[in-house]
């Protein structure tokens, strides 16, 4: 077992590594920084845990094992038979081995991988199969080699809450960092006018509340010698939620999407903080109280539908935000320019762009 700390590799969204970098330190990971695909830092197996229950923005959570130079697949056999398997795995539990090379000598990445999955089932006795729950991750840089083990499963956004989904829904830990950039720390109301399955206010209410995300699920570092169940309990042990003072709401012209809306925030906890009703945009109205945030992911044309009727759509939410939400914040993520701008809204300077599907999206901020 690693008793001395080791690199944590928490992998990202594309372009919303800072956010992730700035949720680590907040959380208090010390040391966090940005790099490649995601945010490093220095940690314990129990940093591991706590990583991943506690993380909105991360996508899954690798620790990182060793490190060595290779330039042929010999080597990296000779190499690979030489660690020491038993203290990061166990004999009975299956792995999967998946490689990547680049910029390397070694250049097959199935060849790559057969070789650290052979040196593992014949020093270890460890079965390897493609369905396996563990992966070891082997990554060839430069002809540098990286071990990780992926601690986490599933992915991060997985959080055992959201059976039923609309068309195209964002993803909890998209929908998390999207919060953040907008200022949302838990203490205003939020607004989706077209919530889908209901994230965004799902999301905020989790976070309100002090609801842990990974509060839930299993995790792939329980098949690990080094995790200690009592210890593990100890740590997500349920403390009572924060119940906030506010309410979080969606909307959504789609009945059905309001039913899983309600429904999946049923399966979260949190029915009490939240409100769902079936809405048009033009029948949009802010709720009781303070001004907040509002927040949406919008059809655009490349995701579903036509683009045409969409300006329409995108000008009625300008005009409706413009003349009825004085004092509030807004958010739209959009991969279209032109319908973002169809709003009339003014934007504060643009963030990175975002990989959402394969689609290149960006967050539009507005002060009302």
């Amino acid at each position: 077992m690693i008793a001395e700390p080791f690199e944590i590799f928490l992998v990202a969204t594309p372009g919303l590594e800072a956010p992730l970098c700035d949720e680590a330190l907040a959380t208090g990971f010390s040391g966090a920084r940005v790099t490649d695909g995601g945010v490093v830092f220095q940690g314990t197996w129990l940093d591991v845990w706590r990583a991943n229950l506690t993380l909105r923005g991360a996508t899954r959570v690798l620790a990182r094992l060793t490190s060595f130079r290779s330039v042929h697949l010999a080597k990296l056999d000779k190499s690979a038979r030489k660690l020491p398997w038993a203290e990061w795995l166990r004999p009975d539990v299956p792995v999967h081995v998946e490689a990547s090379c680049k910029r390397s000598r070694i250049y097959h990445d199935k060849a790559a991988a057969q070789r650290v999955a052979t040196a593992i089932a014949e020093t270890l006795g460890a079965p390897i199969s493609e369905t396996a729950d563990l992966r070891i991750m082997v990554r060839i840089e430069d002809d540098l080699v990286t071990i990780s083990v992926d601690t986490t499963g599933a992915s991060l956004h997985k959080r055992g809450f959201k059976e039923a989904v609309n068309k195209a829904p964002m993803r909890e830990t998209m929908a998390a960092m999207f919060l953040a950039q907008c200022g949302f720390t838990g203490t205003e109301p939020v607004l989706d006018p077209m919530c889908g399955s209901g994230t965004f206010p799902i999301e905020a209410a989790e976070i309100a509340a002090g609801l842990l995300p990974g509060r839930e699920r299993p995790f792939a570092f329980e098949l690990l010698p080094s995790f200690d169940a009592k210890a593990w309990a100890a740590l997500r042990a349920p403390s009572a939620p924060q119940a906030p003072f506010l309410l979080f709401y969606g909307s959504d012209r789609d009945p059905g999407a309001i039913r899983i809306a309600a429904e999946n925030a049923a399966r979260s906890g949190v029915t009490g903080w939240t409100r769902f009703e079936q809405k048009s945009l033009e029948e949009l109205t802010p709720p009781d109280g303070p001004p907040g945030l509002v927040i949406l992911n919008p059809p655009y044309g490349s995701r579903i539908g036509a683009k045409g009727p969409l300006i329409a759509t995108h000008r009625t939410l300008g005009a409706v935000l413009k003349n009825r939400f004085g004092g509030w914040r807004v958010g739209i993520i959009t991969a279209d320019r032109q319908l973002a701008e169809a709003t009339g809204l003014r934007f504060e300077p643009m963030l990175p762009p975002v990989l959402h599907g394969g689609i290149r999206v960006a967050l539009y901020r507005a002060q009302l």
